[in-house]
């Protein structure tokens, strides 16, 4: 393009383009290396004097196409120009001026589509240009019903971005049923999309108008329900239940209901709202004879069967079994979930004596894994707990026999091995620094008759006791390490645990040492540094169980 007229329209000079079109009018169908014209860059930038004057000279540029496939409407709406797209929007309601003219041939601006499919009311919508989308919508609201590539329409959009006054408009026209049944590429309906959102006043809006939206699924089957217990969003279950019970019990084609997918998400909110509307929605099964309580274990959604277990009161429910015979808790060892396996075993319903269909109990689906050496601590101490479930309340059963060998993988035992060192070098460290610092009191010694000087303050109390559990807890675990090698197996199950727990509260305690050691020797008319390294003491357990969550208090095997 010419250096002088795209300065002239990026920055609407349009005395400029006069001038230029004056010495030569072809210089308008120069173009950027991106294929925009001067009416692209007016609209991009938002210059309607300057789009006037260019359309004046050039009225087909309005139809002309970028790199994109974009027109100077679809830049206008994607930058949210109103003032240009209302001008474009005037002129291309009139197009063509002759219907026998060549620009005839081409397609309206309202209608056109740039590479993607989309029309300019698809990207005014995707890019929430409300203003922009009502403008259009009143030009042509035929448009909110075309589908891109992705077989989306702007309604589609409008319901997932929450576009509230768009999707009024958009419903305050004409509505064609078939325009609405979703297809294989499409998630859902409109309505699902508007789900998917959490938007709960655009729901109401579709639902006030069009009450049989809820019968309608996406392509593998799903309900609006479904997509609401997905998301975890309790208000919009509750709005749907509310308008029609019956969608609680309608199944998916995997057969499952909307608390299985509650259960499989892990969205405890749902979960709540929908045994509170509908409790007896627990006894449904899927395609494979799993209930809700399968599906979170088949997830590893804890939280989910947790929840589940307050809830449901039916002790058949917890132990119902599968196509293969496998009850939650057999789930759980087989795939391997000792989260939830060790959440199931609280429950005293859950029956630990069930076999499956393969003479199988829980414990020994766990001992196939450990025999082929695919084992670690985790597994080991969930193996530990089952088999003392059985000898406790499965004396009158029979059950398979313990065939644990205990073996294990080498490359398991080696990590074993550097994991025993590693504490044992972290807990001498911790024993020799407090040691050392029982003898270096801070505050020093009074000369003569040898006390701390500073033995009646609180804070060195503090330290004293902090410091002295910080020493005793980490010389525990070095003498029990000591002994990890005889028996590296019953180690892992009996002992590391609190190895890795006792380390733990040695950091602890000295962490708690050097606060009161700082505290103790700053200068009480200056306790600002003091103050400073007690905020920076407590925050330190803080972030680490911000970066390791839950796993802090296991061991990292």
């Amino acid at each position: 393009m010419d250096p002088a007229l795209y300065k002239a329209a990026t920055q609407g000079c349009v005395g400029s383009l006069r001038k230029l079109v004056v010495k030569d009018v072809e210089i308008l169908n120069s173009k950027t290396p991106q294929r925009n014209t001067a009416l692209h860059l007016a609209a991009l930038h938002g210059h309607p004097k300057f789009a006037r004057e260019v359309l004046a000279v050039s009225k087909e540029l309005i139809v002309a196409k970028n790199a994109d496939g974009d027109t100077a409407l679809h830049l206008a709406a994607k930058t949210g120009r109103l003032k240009v797209a209302e001008l474009l929007v005037a002129l291309a309601r009139g197009w063509p001026e002759d219907p026998n003219s060549e620009d005839a041939l081409l397609k309206s601006p309202l209608i056109a589509t740039n590479k993607e499919g989309n029309n300019p009311l698809h990207e005014a919508v995707r890019c929430r240009r409300t203003a922009v989308a009502l403008a259009l919508l009143d030009a042509d609201p035929s448009r909110a019903y075309d589908l891109n590539e992705k077989m989306e329409s702007p309604l589609h959009m409008a319901a997932r971005e929450g576009l509230v006054h768009v999707v009024r408009k958009m419903f305050e026209f004409t509505w064609f049923d078939t325009e609405y049944v979703p297809s294989a590429s499409v998630s859902g309906t409109a309505l699902h999309q508007a789900v998917l959102g959490g938007h709960i006043k655009v729901v109401e809006i579709m639902l006030e108008k069009h009450i049989w939206l809820l019968d309608m699924t996406d392509s593998n089957g799903n309900n609006a329900l479904h997509y609401a217990a997905q998301k975890n969003n309790s208000h919009v279950v509750e709005l749907l239940l509310n308008m029609k019970t019956q969608l609680a019990y309608t199944r998916n084609r995997e057969q499952q209901s909307p608390l299985h997918v509650a259960a499989q998400y892990g969205s405890t909110a749902a979960i709540k709202a929908l045994l509170r509307y509908c409790s007896d929605a627990a006894e449904m099964v899927d395609g494979n004879g799993r209930n809700a309580f399968h599906a979170s274990v088949d997830s590893g959604k804890a939280n989910a069967l947790r929840c589940l277990l307050c809830r449901v009161r039916p002790e058949q429910l917890l132990n119902r079994a599968d196509k293969n015979g496998d009850t939650p808790l057999h789930l759980a060892a087989r795939m391997n979930r000792v989260h939830c396996a060790l959440v199931l075993l609280k429950d005293r319903r859950v029956d630990p004596c069930i076999r499956n269909k393969e003479n199988q109990t829980a414990r020994s689906l766990v001992e196939v894994r450990l025999n082929t050496g695919e084992m670690d601590a985790h597994e080991m101490y969930l193996w530990k707990q089952l088999k003392r479930q059985e000898s406790t309340r499965c004396l009158k059963q029979q059950l398979p026999p313990v065939t644990f060998t205990g073996g294990s993988r080498s490359s398991s035992h080696k990590y074993f091995e550097r994991s025993v060192e590693t504490y044992i070098l972290v807990a001498t460290l911790i024993a020799t620094v407090t040691f050392a610092a029982t003898f270096t009191m801070p505050g020093g010694y009074d000369q003569n008759s040898g006390i701390a000087l500073h033995g009646h303050d609180t804070a060195f109390k503090i330290f004293v006791i902090s410091n002295t559990v910080a020493m005793c807890s980490s010389i525990v675990v070095v003498y029990c390490f000591i002994w990890a090698w005889k028996n590296p197996l019953k180690f892992k199950v009996d002992k590391l645990l609190w190895g890795h727990r006792l380390t733990m509260i040695a950091g602890l305690g000295m962490l708690v040492s050097l606060m009161a050691a700082v505290y103790i020797t700053v200068a009480p008319t200056s306790r600002w540094p003091a103050y400073v390294v007690i905020a920076i003491g407590m925050s330190t357990p803080v972030v680490v169980v911000l970066m390791l969550g839950k796993e802090v208090v296991f061991v990292p095997l």
